[in-house]
């Protein structure tokens, strides 16, 4: 069995008690803040769950699952860590004594992007002026950020952005935890690694991106940009 397949059935096992909240297309994100309480978002409202894990043991087992696939450790020389589930979810955890409220997993579920700025002007988020000014925006390859608050649709709009890249560039993707799924073919996905338990092996966003500078990009997407590897970027553009 390959390892994936593996990986998938003993994270379904592990995460069955919110396995519901996981299939549901319509949820967004799945929050656990401790055994107990569990709340998750559905057409763009947080609600409170009826779902509980069985104890706080059983949802350590659960990171520590998570944990081993990807490579990653949490203990108590690690107390978080970023990770995706096998259909490519985002994962954030962390563990007691940082969260007094026992373990806490966040988990914004993976949708791929099926829509373009155009969609964006039909469901009235944008203007037409809006959607064109952006469109030549991408063609004639001008540096663009994009910011906002959590939950208010910047992946959405990046990948609606990226439609409009031509399929004949070269495109490097950054992240901390994949989570990107851009429409172009020549698409090469990077992700940073937390060091190992001995301390070594880290390799930071801020590594990857001049590392990409060597890769003959076309286009450069940085995940998310939050700490040195602002000047990197800075510097680049």
């Amino acid at each position: 069995m390959h390892a994936v397949d593996i990986y998938r059935q003993t994270v379904k096992y592990f995460l069955n008690p919110i396995q519901s909240l996981l299939e549901d297309p319509d949820v967004s994100e799945v929050l656990v803040n401790g055994y107990q309480t569990i709340y998750f978002e559905k057409a763009g409202r947080l609600q409170r769950s009826e779902l509980q894990f069985p104890s706080e043991e059983s949802l350590r087992a659960a990171v520590t699952n998570i944990a081993e696939y990807v490579n990653r450790v949490v203990d108590d020389d690690h107390h978080s860590m970023d990770a995706r589930l096998p259909d490519g979810s985002r994962v954030h955890v962390i563990i007691p004594p940082s969260s007094r409220g026992g373990t806490h997993i966040s988990i914004r579920k993976f949708k791929k992007s099926t829509f373009n700025l155009e969609s964006l002007v039909q469901w009235g988020s944008l203007t037409d002026e809006a959607a064109e000014f952006l469109k030549i925006i991408v063609h004639i390859h001008k540096n663009t950020v994009i910011s906002g608050g959590t939950g208010t649709g910047k992946t959405s709009m990046l990948n609606a952005l990226s439609a409009s890249i031509p399929e004949y560039e070269r495109i490097i993707v950054i992240e901390d935890s994949s989570e990107l799924q851009l429409y172009q073919p020549h698409t090469v996905y990077l992700e940073a690694q937390p060091a190992r338990p001995d301390g070594r092996g880290a390799v930071s966003i801020r590594d990857l991106f001049v590392d990409s500078l060597r890769m003959r990009p076309d286009r450069i997407v940085v995940g998310e940009v939050r700490r040195g590897e602002a000047l990197d970027m800075i510097q680049s553009m």
